[in-house]
């Protein structure tokens, strides 16, 4: 037995509560690993407080990251002692995931802990900091250079945003950051913001073109936002969607696509490629400023998950959330 969130819904409704839950026997091809650090994003607030339809099995722990050490396995890459990462594959949707004591998943989706890393560090990172990476990749990979103008960062006090900021800034971006907490300016500069601008610049209608403003866009924010960050790309920009904190529509025109040459790549990080997924790692241990990593961090005990889960979804916290199991 061992300790974790178990969500669960039944003619009583939907909850989320610690619970002591049973090991299952490993099946062939699978690790079970002991969890030292997990973390809380906005789709494990999602799930934990049933806001929106995250779950897709029932009962199901949540948790989408997770770093920890193995403790038995079934896979030929794996050994017990073994020091892993786990980011996505449906983890914390359809299968149990990283908010417990342990957690047993396919071998296929576990990639090696780098050695720059502490166990907390790479949770510290975590999804937001792995799909921040991406979308860094995905600009960088487009062709735009530092000297090519400013790179428009939305929702920059979460995760994403804020590590965004910090491996941009390493890299010689100038960053303008996009917040609804104008009063976090102190903590976005610090990071690497050289601007502020308030997210009601962005969040409401606009026009399908404005002044060419960003060579490149880190969104994660999506709806009347992407669509003004796209509506005020340069010529031959580009666009990282990677999320939809505002909304999943795109109240968008085709005028920045065929106009102005714009390119708008989604970033996935849940099913990406385990090459992809090894490289952006490889990236992190070597472009982040590690000496930042606490100051964009709270860290919880597993008791405290469940109740802190309805402030990330109110906007109420800033950076990363870490779980010490």
């Amino acid at each position: 037995m061992y300790k974790g969130i178990q969500i669960t819904k039944d003619d009583a409704g939907y909850s989320s509560e610690i619970t002591e839950i049973a090991a299952k026997p490993l099946q062939e091809g699978e690790v079970r690993v002991e969890v030292k650090y997990s973390t809380l994003n906005y789709k494990d607030a999602l799930a934990i407080t049933g806001r929106s339809p995250v779950v897709r099995s029932f009962p199901l722990t949540p948790g989408i990251d997770c770093s920890g050490v193995v403790i038995e396995s079934k896979h030929s890459a794996w050994t017990e002692g073994d020091e892993v990462v786990l980011n996505g594959w449906g983890v914390g949707e359809k299968y149990s995931g990283g908010l417990a004591e342990q957690v047993t998943v396919s071998g296929n989706w576990l990639i090696r802990k780098p050695s720059a890393f502490s166990f907390k560090d790479t949770m510290i990172i975590g999804t937001a900091g792995y799909t921040a990476m991406l979308c860094v990749m995905a600009l960088q990979k487009h062709g735009i250079q530092p000297s090519d103008g400013k790179i428009l960062v939305t929702g920059a006090n979460g995760g994403v945003g804020s590590i965004a900021i910090m491996l941009l800034k390493h890299l010689g971006y100038e960053i303008t950051a996009s917040t609804g907490r104008p009063q976090e300016s102190e903590y976005l500069t610090y990071l690497g913001a050289s601007e502020i601008i308030d997210r009601t610049e962005l969040s409401s209608p606009g026009k399908p073109l404005s002044k060419e403003v960003w060579a490149g866009v880190i969104d994660t924010v999506g709806s009347h936002t992407l669509a003004n960050a796209c509506a005020g790309t340069q010529y031959r920009g580009a666009v990282a969607a990677c999320g939809l904190a505002g909304g999943m529509d795109f109240p968008a025109t085709v005028a920045p696509f065929i106009l102005r040459g714009i390119t708008l790549y989604g970033i996935d990080s849940v099913m990406a490629p385990i090459e992809l997924r090894i490289e952006a790692w490889q990236r992190l241990a070597t472009e982040l400023d590690q000496s930042k990593l606490e100051t964009v961090t709270t860290e919880i005990q597993l008791t405290d998950v469940i109740n802190i889960s309805n402030d990330i979804l109110d906007g109420k916290v800033r950076g990363r959330v870490v779980v010490k199991l």
